[in-house]
């Protein structure tokens, strides 16, 4: 029989051995693998840098206005939004926060970055209107603070909201011109069936490999009057569409 002397003991070593018994396990999906601090090197864009070990991040629910690249002209705000992100994390140690996909087919690790005084830098983009909400399932951590940041940024016409590239469009103002450009589309449901409905010209589905994200209930009803978030692409039949790829990219 153990002395009681002993137990104290014994209960700090197993507690030990539970914890860290099985060491690569509980380092990298405890602690590593739910965040971790890396220093800014470099930044690519708004939304891009690498870090001084090499890895190149990409922040997590966000897009931002392109720089010039590959013989293409620099979209409205972007030098704005890279001068922005170099002032708020250039040379510092930040903190990334991951989801649920810590990696995009670009081999970029997908990150929420903090700066150590607790500010989201992902959401500091958004709230001066330098990035709009960008979501891809099953990443949807912060999605609904984001857009409640965007919605404020949009109404105060901030940043790139004032720009006629990336302002609202009514429906009605949707053309060919438009394809191939992401937009937020505002209509009123004209018909609706399961994972379809129509606004106006423009016919939104939900792609069957997105379904799982969604309910029935998620979709709106005809006569409902909504925004809606994506790429504008034209069907062999001719007619203008856009998919949604999560139910955050409708209000």
């Amino acid at each position: 029989m153990l002395r009681s002397s002993h137990k104290p003991q014994l209960v700090g070593l197993l507690l030990c051995l539970c914890l860290f018994g099985n060491t690569a396990h509980a380092g990298t999906l405890s602690i590593v693998g739910h965040s971790r601090w890396v220093t800014v090197a470099s930044v690519f864009d708004g939304d891009t840098f690498r870090t001084i070990a090499g890895e190149k991040v990409r922040l997590l629910g966000i897009n931002t206005p392109e720089i010039a690249h590959d013989r293409q002209a620099a979209q409205v705000f972007g030098d704005k939004a890279k001068e922005r992100l170099i002032t708020l994390i250039a040379g510092k140690t930040v903190q990334l926060q991951f989801d649920n996909i810590k990696k995009d087919k670009y081999g970029r690790t997908l990150a929420h970055v903090y700066l150590r005084n607790g500010a989201w830098v992902n959401q500091q983009l958004v709230s001066e209107g330098l990035a709009h909400v960008y979501t891809f399932m099953p990443n949807h951590k912060g999605t609904k603070q984001l857009l409640q940041s965007e919605r404020l940024a949009r109404n105060n016409m901030a940043g790139i909201w004032k720009s006629e590239a990336f302002r609202i469009l009514d429906v009605r103002s949707l053309s060919a011109r438009h394809i191939g450009q992401y937009h937020l589309i505002r209509g009123y449901v004209k018909s609706a069936q399961r994972w379809r409905f129509n606004i106006g010209k423009l016919s939104v589905s939900v792609p069957r490999k997105h379904r799982q994200w969604f309910t029935p209930a998620d979709l709106p009803e005809t006569g409902k009057k909504v925004i809606v978030r994506g790429r504008i692409r034209m069907s062999v039949s001719g007619q203008l569409y856009l998919a949604l790829h999560s139910p955050f990219d409708m209000e």
